[in-house]
């Protein structure tokens, strides 16, 4: 079973003082990171006195160029620029769910597809809002949070070991060191894009069994 996004979620509308705010707390399309990875610590704080709010357990999704796939699972309370969409999960969403399922490929692709503009393109919050979602039970929610949890947990230690071998082939270089960190390296690319998929995967899989 399907449901819109709308009955999910909805966009959090609160305000707060740039003066609570510090780099580690204000959130720009500068900081998000492509590609799903996160965020960075910013680089300034706005020159206006208040800026959009978010809280911990909201996702922020960047609102410009949506096919650069920027989002952010909240981990504290704080303020972030006008481009970035906070979304925030209604009281029977489990948050971490609404998370996983802003960051199928499925959603930015659609996010791409309903954007207005061509030199700077924006996602249309009112087309985003009819995103269709599964309509999942909280218990079935939590129980895919957890699943897809764990693999990022396994593709963050898969990047660990990649980060680890490309410093250590810098050093040795004898033939036999670098074939084994190729292979090594290969291995790890290989499971992380197992995981991925699985990670694209499963919500959809869930959905259907409802």
């Amino acid at each position: 079973m399907t449901s819109r996004l709308s009955n999910l979620c909805h966009f959090a509308e609160g305000r707060v003082a740039v003066s609570a705010l510090n780099l580690d707390t204000y959130i720009s399309t500068e900081n998000m990171l492509p590609n799903k990875e996160g965020i960075t610590r910013s680089a300034g704080l706005p020159t206006v006195p208040l800026t959009q709010a978010y809280q911990a357990g909201d996702v922020l999704v960047s609102n410009i160029r949506p096919y650069f796939r920027k989002i952010w699972f909240a981990d504290r309370d704080g303020g972030c620029s006008n481009d970035i969409l906070v979304l925030r999960a209604k009281e029977d969403v489990y948050p971490n769910f609404l998370y996983y399922l802003l960051s199928d490929e499925d959603f930015f692709d659609y996010a791409t597809v309903t954007a207005k503009g061509t030199k700077m393109p924006r996602g249309d919050k009112g087309a985003i809002m009819q995103f269709k979602a599964p309509d999942l039970p909280l218990e079935t929610q939590m129980a895919i949070a957890k699943t897809l949890s764990a693999l990022d947990t396994q593709i963050e230690n898969n990047k660990k070991i990649n980060h680890h071998l490309a410093s250590t082939s810098a050093t040795d270089n004898s033939p036999d060191i670098r074939r084994g960190n190729s292979a090594s390296r290969m291995a790890a690319r290989q499971a992380d894009s197992r995981s991925n998929n699985s990670c694209c995967s499963k919500i959809g899989l869930q959905a259907s069994e409802n």
